[in-house]
């Protein structure tokens, strides 16, 4: 098996592994097709954020309507880039917990962003990621990347690549899907998520921060976790 798994993957581990890695990666992203990528909680999927990427994410994924993708940054720039709007306590949640495990919802980007990549409220799901290989193919590459966990409905996200040969073994064959293989990931807690659209900074996913440590920033946060 691990034979079969090294054909159909990328070492994306040591710092060697993850350079040699990016100009491939990069050119898949560009050909508008599916990466499969570790990230600091699960495997996940990505794609530009062109509307043909999003889509073709949507047709692999068989994601069905109202259930956005959220994207991957490395530079707070880039939320600018897409007109994003990040207001004064986002900003201040941003600085102290970016690059982490927190994921902010923002209002805006209405002729950059994919409607595909909105909640039903019409917010964008923004993630700095802290995964150090994630971290060097977003800086490679230049521009935020789509992100949902590697996982067919009603599996568990996936662990390791193994478990994304298994359940894509014509996607990888046929070129659609491009697999960095960083390892087998520790199981951890996922980001929490902020609603920063409206005018006090609201908690709707509980995650690894606590609301106890967001409102050393923000006092007047909504909700719990």
């Amino acid at each position: 098996m691990s034979l079969h798994r090294e054909a159909l993957t990328i070492p994306f581990w040591s710092p060697v592994e993850v350079e040699a890695a990016l100009r491939e990666a990069i050119l898949h992203l560009g050909e508008r097709r599916v990466l499969a990528y570790p990230t600091e909680t699960v495997y996940g999927f990505g794609t530009a954020v062109d509307h043909d990427s999003v889509e073709a994410l949507v047709q692999l994924k068989g994601r069905p309507p109202g259930k956005p993708f959220l994207l991957l940054i490395n530079d707070p720039a880039q939320i600018a880039r897409l007109d994003l709007h990040l207001p004064t306590y986002a900003s201040t949640l941003a600085a102290r917990f970016w690059p982490g495990p927190l994921t902010l919802v923002l209002r805006g980007g209405d002729q950059r962003v994919s409607p595909r990549l909105r909640g039903p409220e019409g917010g964008v799901a923004v993630r700095w990621t802290p995964h150090v290989g994630l971290q060097r193919l977003l800086a490679a590459y230049g521009e935020p990347i789509t992100s949902t966990s590697a996982n067919r409905p009603g599996v568990p996200p996936a662990m390791t690549v193994a478990e994304i040969v298994q359940q894509w073994p014509d996607a990888i064959h046929r070129g659609q899907l491009h697999v960095l293989d960083g390892g087998r990931l520790a199981p951890s807690r996922s980001s929490t998520v902020v609603d920063c659209t409206g005018r006090r900074a609201r908690v709707i996913r509980p995650g690894v921060l606590s609301a106890i440590q967001l409102r050393e920033c923000v006092p007047d946060l909504v909700g719990d976790t």
